[in-house]
């Protein structure tokens, strides 16, 4: 009876044990929209059955671990489709962790309660500690599901304390000594938790390096399209400057067309100097010029295409938010919302909603649009519809990247046939000034 209750815990706490590997390593690799039920139940159903047979094999604890981590990095690899090397690290890391964590609550059993048994990995007894591991590994996934905004220092943190915890833990018992633990089993462990930790500072560096290598291409990308925006804004600037240059003349030949009579040609010479005078009394929307400019010019990418645009804008004056970053936002959230009403077929059905609102100090700027298509890539993000490559697809990480400069966020969300994005911006002003205007 005995055997059969071990084989059947092993298998149980191998199944969850993988669970909770593949919920760790799709939030740290932003894989886990690609998790899948079945991925779950067939990752679950064979780890399990390698825990068990491994448990019958004269499979040494530390082999057992080894073995065992090489399965879940394989598999976690396959299952969220991702690099293989970092699933290999990740299992390997998490593997430790729980294992260390299974000794400890063992080790302390054992010390409560005077013996050996909770420590010996083929004992009935020692699978307490594997299901209290699982579930306090349980709870910081079960945390962090219900968290799913947390930033990447929140995510760094929450991986962080059963590392730090079990580093804790183990001099703990070191300095406690139990009579059925020899020294040099404490001093493995020791060793063991030390390289976790270093593991963890490792991860945490490369995970840096990555973000930051991201931001650069970011930053280029937001450069291009700014420099795109800036060359269009001279160009008006420059044919403005031309008309005003030349009002003169203009005047003077309506003049002498009215002196002559000449009322139709007249009338069609108005008719041609309508569009540059018509950019001349394009809306001021921010105050900013360059963000003026922006709205404008997706105001008549709209009209041509025959795309409802509404804007609703309360826009605050004088505050630290920079054209550029502002630029950004709504340049790629605009260009994406037109494209994709811009395939809707019918074209009364065609529509866009711009809305900037300032509530105290926080900017909050919506976009919603109608759509017919919406594609997601192998990691569970959005991805662009777009086909001739460039700089496609960085339109909402540069949005995101903008955004978290002045601490704000980023959300998306289809509802029906309506897509929508929301940014929130925090930022600093003189109120004074701006209720003075």
């Amino acid at each position: 009876m005995r055997p059969g209750l071990i084989l059947a815990s092993v298998f149980l706490t191998g199944g969850f044990r993988c669970c909770l590997y593949l919920l760790l390593a799709g939030r740290i690799l932003e894989k886990k929209g690609l998790l899948e039920k079945r991925v779950f139940l067939s990752g679950a159903a064979a780890t399990g059955g390698i825990a068990a047979v491994l448990c019958l094999l004269p499979v040494s604890e530390y082999g057992w671990m080894l073995l065992e981590a090489l399965w879940l990095g394989g598999y976690g690899a396959y299952g969220l489709r991702t690099d293989r090397r970092m699933s290999l690290f990740l299992a390997a890391f998490y593997e430790l962790a729980y294992v260390l964590w299974q000794f400890l609550f063992g080790a302390g059993l054992g010390f409560l309660l005077s013996t050996d048994s909770f420590v010996n990995p083929l004992g009935l007894n020692a699978q307490a500690g594997a299901w209290l591991t699982l579930m306090l590994f349980g709870f910081l996934a079960v945390y962090g599901a219900n968290h799913p905004d947390m930033t990447e220092q929140e995510n760094f943190r929450l991986v962080s304390l059963p590392v730090l915890g079990g580093f804790l833990g183990i001099i703990t018992l070191s300095q406690e000594k139990p009579a059925f633990l020899s020294e040099d089993v404490i001093d493995v462990w020791v060793m063991l938790s030390l390289i976790l930790l270093i593991g963890l500072l490792v991860f945490h560096m490369n995970q840096q390096y990555r973000m930051e290598q991201e931001l650069a291409r970011l930053k280029a990308e937001q450069a291009e399209l700014l420099e795109r925006d800036y060359q269009a804004l001279n160009q008006s600037y420059g044919a403005n400057a031309r008309l005003f240059h030349d009002v003169h003349r203009h005047l003077e030949t309506l003049h002498r067309l009215l002196i002559q009579k000449k009322y139709g040609k007249a009338v069609e010479y108005l008719d041609d100097l309508q569009g540059p005078v018509r950019e001349l009394a394009e809306t001021v929307y921010t105050g900013d010029e360059a963000v003026d400019y922006l709205l404008n010019s997706r105001v008549s990418m709209a009209a041509g295409d025959e795309i409802s645009l509404d804007l609703q804008v309360e826009f605050p004056r004088r505050t630290n938010l920079r054209s550029g970053d502002l630029c950004a936002i709504l340049g790629n959230l605009l260009d994406n919302a037109l494209e994709a009403a811009g395939k809707v077929a019918d074209p009364k059905e065609r529509k866009v909603t711009l809305v900037i609102r300032r509530i105290h100090r926080m900017l909050v700027i919506k976009v919603e649009n109608t759509f017919t298509e919406v594609r997601k890539g192998d990691d569970g993000e959005l991805k662009t519809t777009k086909t001739d490559g460039g700089l496609h697809g960085w339109g909402l990480k540069s949005v995101r990247v903008a955004a978290e400069k002045y601490e704000g966020t980023l959300q998306t969300a289809c509802e029906g046939n309506r897509f929508r994005a929301v940014v929130t911006l925090f930022y600093q002003g003189d109120f004074v000034k701006e209720n003075r205007q």
